[in-house]
């Protein structure tokens, strides 16, 4: 078994598109790269095949290398069989290999070790062959200074037919199945814990129970992570004759009364020591790893929504991130996000410095220009929104309510003090909300994803995975928004395709020895930044106003002679080919058809020499929420109100209208028709009509529908 065919029994592609993939990919390209600029190679594969192509190629990796390790072991014992060594190699799953590898397995002192120690393995062996009538007379010849009866003699053979039967692997492959079938999750409350109050939030699990293969994965993770927070016992179990039936059948080979009577023994013994704990362990991890995936895919569907959320584009903003006792902070920043001004005004209780702050707010959109206000969505946000709607700005200035979840995270890092060492966190934290509203993507890649608050039980997941799948969503989202390479910071660099953190800093620390880059060829004297990285990154990164208009667009430096000669064919230079749409219809696409440059290619080239360099996300709209609705105890049932969809999970959505406490539209309220996924109806920061269905205040859970 090699990789590609490891691959393509996974990933519903052709083997000559995997080998050409896992080749690019051994090659150093990144997943961006190859889905956009290699179409030819992979027969236009998009991302998300060659990120599952990545996948199988790490799981295949992961199986060799413990392939090797297994059989070193057992070669290192003098054991291995070249029928053995035959049917690891071939394995095509861990656990098969792990099924094999347990008879050679280093044990602890188990009772199997212990009896075969007083040289009860020949006994056992007669017992497994089924033969002997006269067992209790044969079990007599083992008799010794510790093994003093027969009965302990019979024990001691049971216990190492126990431990046979626990390594064999019809007896483990028939459980699963079992397991696979009628496996059973239950879950009962610890009676210490049954009456405090944190555990209440798990009160339905309290007496739970159902069928392991419909649990779906939010309630999953809610109940391993109540039994982690010891609330809970949970046990995973099956039919206990149906579990029994399967090893009779591959063990009892006879009907000799006094062999099968130790065997039955020893099969319920090893059932319930040896194989219900190991089995159960291993399928519950094989749900929780399904259900990690389910929850890891919701996270990154949201991540991606919210990093690809509309930017506002280059306007000087006014920030305030919103307070009562200790006031609202105010930034003022440029064009390009530089912090010009910073100050603290009073106008909630307990100061209610109103006046004195409306004087300072106007003053600052004068002295500054404004053009926008954002305004952090927490503690005193709707106070602060309807304080400054209540200004009469001499020129029109849009109000934005800006999603801050992760802006303290911000504040506090490294990052954040390397932007601003002579400012305290309440400035980094107030500047990273007026970044937001300027560019979501560009402030939201230096704060933790985890931080953000958009997952479903992100915490509870393997956090390996959670981590690459996470930064490969970002890595998906910058490269396709593209990237000013003369304006951005150190963390957005570093997830263009080919750079990472250390050539991210060069690119930097570059740009302010020389000044800003003017081609990208320039990227060439980067220290560190070779061929393969420039051919990665290149297109990915935007020259604004440079002297070959292509550096700032999506074509790859590799195809500018290509876009030359299409210049030449239609009679203008390149400055004019772009965005003429008159003269662009012209090309004669087919006559630039090479082995290494296909349709697909050329296709990509034509549109974006019609629209260089576009943002593909959608521009920014203001929200109102209902001025009416400011706490929970304003929210009544048959209200009508507008929200934003602020986190999706896989039994629905969250909805913020304008209070603490964002609502929940279940699944079943999304529609009037079946829905199986959420992400078809709803997406995050989308703006809604909801219609509440039910408050319950002392919980502070709001109920709400799409449903009229």
């Amino acid at each position: 078994m090699n990789v590609v065919s490891f691959i393509a029994k996974q990933v519903p592609v052709s083997e000559k598109q995997i080998t050409k993939t896992v080749a690019l990919l051994e090659e150093g390209a990144t997943i961006p790269f190859i889905s956009r600029y290699r179409k030819e190679a992979t027969g236009d594969l998009d991302e998300v095949a060659i990120g599952e192509i990545v996948k199988c190629k790490t799981a295949f990796e992961a199986l060799q290398k413990r392939k090797e390790s297994v059989l070193a072991t057992i070669k290192e014992q003098g054991v291995l069989t070249a029928d053995l060594e035959k049917r690891i190699q071939t394995a095509e799953s861990l656990t098969l290999v792990e099924d094999l590898y347990l008879p050679y397995k280093k044990k602890r002192k188990t009772k199997a070790s212990a009896a075969k120690e007083q040289g009860l393995e020949p006994l056992a062996k007669i017992i497994l062959q089924q033969k002997e009538e006269e067992i209790l007379f044969i079990a007599s010849q083992y008799l010794n200074d510790t093994i003093t009866t027969e009965e302990l003699a019979l024990q001691g053979a049971r216990d190492i037919i126990a431990e046979w039967i626990n390594e064999d692997e019809k007896v483990r492959n028939g459980l699963r199945r079992l397991y696979q079938r009628k496996a059973t999750i239950a879950s009962t409350v610890i009676k210490t814990k049954k009456e405090e109050e944190e555990a209440q939030k798990y009160l339905q699990y309290f007496d739970w129970d159902e069928p392991l293969h419909k649990c779906p994965s939010h309630r999953l993770l809610a109940i391993l992570r109540a039994e982690n927070e010891k609330v809970v016992r949970v046990k995973i179990a099956v039919p206990e004759n149906d579990a029994l039936d399967i090893i009779d059948n591959v063990m009892i080979k006879t009907n000799i009364e006094a062999c099968t009577d130790q065997m039955f023994l020893a099969i319920s013994d090893a059932y319930k020591r040896l194989l219900t704990p190991a089995l159960s362990t291993e399928v519950l991890n094989q749900a929780k790893e399904k259900a990690d995936t389910n929850a890891i895919n919701v996270f990154a569907q949201n991540l991606k929504q919210l990093l690809l959320a509309s930017p506002l584009g280059q306007k000087r903003i006014l920030a305030l991130d919103p307070g009562f006792k200790s006031g609202c902070k105010v930034v003022c920043l440029d064009k390009q996000g530089d912090l010009l001004h910073n100050e603290n005004i009073y106008p909630h209780p307990p100061q209610r410095q109103t006046t004195e702050a409306i004087k300072k707010i106007r003053s600052l959109a004068n002295a500054y220009k404004v053009e926008a206000i954002a305004i952090g969505n927490g503690t005193a946000a709707r106070e602060t929104e309807a304080f400054i709607k209540k200004i009469p700005f001499d020129n029109p200035v849009q109000v934005f309510m800006v999603n801050e979840s992760g802006a303290s995270v911000y504040s506090a890092s490294k990052v954040a003090r390397a932007e601003f060492p002579d400012y305290d966190v309440t400035v980094r934290g107030a500047v990273s909300i007026g970044r937001r509203l300027a560019d979501p993507l560009a402030e939201l890649v230096k704060i933790d994803p985890k931080a953000i608050g958009v997952g479903q039980y992100q915490h509870d997941v393997d956090q390996n995975k959670l981590k690459n799948e996470l930064d490969t969503v970002v890595m998906s989202c910058v490269n396709s928004v593209g990237i000013n390479v003369n304006t951005a910071s150190v963390p957005l660099l570093s997830y263009v395709s080919g750079i990472g953190e250390k050539l991210a800093e060069n690119i930097v620390a570059y740009r302010s020895e020389n000044g800003a880059l003017k081609s990208r060829q320039e990227l060439k004297k980067v220290p560190r930044l070779g061929g393969k990285a420039f051919e990665q990154a290149a297109a990915f990164l935007r020259i604004a106003s440079p002297k070959n208009p292509l550096d700032n667009s999506a074509v790859h430096p590799e195809r500018y002679q290509l876009v030359s000669k299409m210049a030449k064919e239609v009679g203008v230079p390149i400055s004019d080919l772009i965005g003429n749409k008159e003269a662009i219809t012209k090309i004669n696409l087919q006559r630039y058809i090479t082995d290494e440059v296909g349709l697909p290619t050329l296709t990509d080239i034509v549109k974006e020499l019609e629209k260089p360099g576009v943002d593909p996300r959608k521009k920014v709209m203001v929200f109102e929420f209902d001025p009416n609705v400011k706490t929970i105890n304003d929210v009544k049932t048959g209200m009508k109100l507008p929200g934003i969809v602020n986190n999706i999970t896989n039994f629905g959505c969250f909805v913020d209208i304008g209070i603490k406490e964002s609502g929940l539209i279940h699944i079943s309220k999304l529609a009037n028709e079946f829905i199986s996924d959420v992400n078809a109806v709803v997406q995050l920061h989308q703006h809604l009509m909801v219609t509440v269905i039910e408050v319950d205040i002392p919980r502070k859970r709001i109920q709400l529908s799409l449903i009229d």
